[in-house]
């Protein structure tokens, strides 16, 4: 439980981490964007295929892995059909968001849901080593949204501290959902390769729906391909390091 504590924790407030460049920054290219969404795509798909997919498919089998996928990817679908979500504007002038502050901030917090409990979860597996990868891949996925977050705030004339608190909560919900996750797999051990599945299907889903579109809006793909390209092999080396 203590791993899954400072894990979890380290993972949730990565949003903060990401965010602290803007209490030095104004404003961010479009270009850098793509290719910083396009990396953790990369390091993301990495950590789905190679660690939560085997691992999932050892402790139980295809069914299990099939049904726990496509859970995963029906979570974030309703999430993303019922929540509001934080949508750029594509252009090359720079980033401008929807003024519904409340309404972004709610959501971002309620996408971050089952990112924790992807990080409970793993650290529920009898695999060592697990946790704390996929709480590294959430964790660097949750950066660059800190950062777009304290950004869209910024742009709304708030201040920066509290621009910089305020991106910093939307992950802390992911203490509380990974918590939430360790306990259920860890007594119920059957939902182990279920719960595993899950995190893999919900983090594709991310990766499809979201970031790769995401980093292909203005006509940076090639860049983004590239990024997305070296963030995976990031994480393979991260991978065999772990390993």
């Amino acid at each position: 439980m203590k791993e899954l504590l400072i894990g979890s924790t380290l993972s949730a407030l990565s949003t903060g981490l990401g965010a602290l460049p803007i209490l030095f920054l104004q404003q961010v290219t479009h270009r850098w964007r793509d290719i910083l969404l396009a990396f953790t795509a990369g390091i993301m798909m990495a950590a789905s295929t190679m660690s939560l997919i085997p691992e999932s498919l050892s402790s139980g089998g295809i069914y299990q892995l099939a049904i726990g996928l496509f859970l995963g990817v029906l979570a974030l679908s309703i999430l993303e059909r019922n929540v509001p979500h934080i949508d750029l504007e594509h252009n090359r002038k720079g980033i401008e968001f929807d003024k519904k502050a409340t309404l972004i901030i709610a959501a971002i917090t309620l996408h971050n849901l089952p990112e924790g409990l992807s990080v409970g979860v793993s650290y529920a597996s009898d695999t060592d080593g697990v946790g704390n990868l996929i709480a590294f891949a959430i964790g660097l996925q949750n950066a660059p949204e800190g950062f777009l977050v304290a950004l869209f705030l910024i742009q709304q004339k708030i201040n920066k501290i509290k621009a910089f608190i305020v991106a910093t909560l939307t992950g802390a919900v992911e203490i509380i959902t990974a918590i939430l996750g360790f306990i259920l797999t860890s007594f119920v051990s059957f939902l182990v390769p279920y719960g595993l599945a899950f995190a893999a299907g919900a983090m594709l889903y991310i990766i499809y729906k979201e970031l790769i579109p995401e980093s292909h809006g203005d006509g940076n793909e090639q860049m983004a391909t590239y990024s997305f390209i070296v963030g995976l092999l990031f994480m393979v080396i991260v991978l065999q390091v772990l390993g």
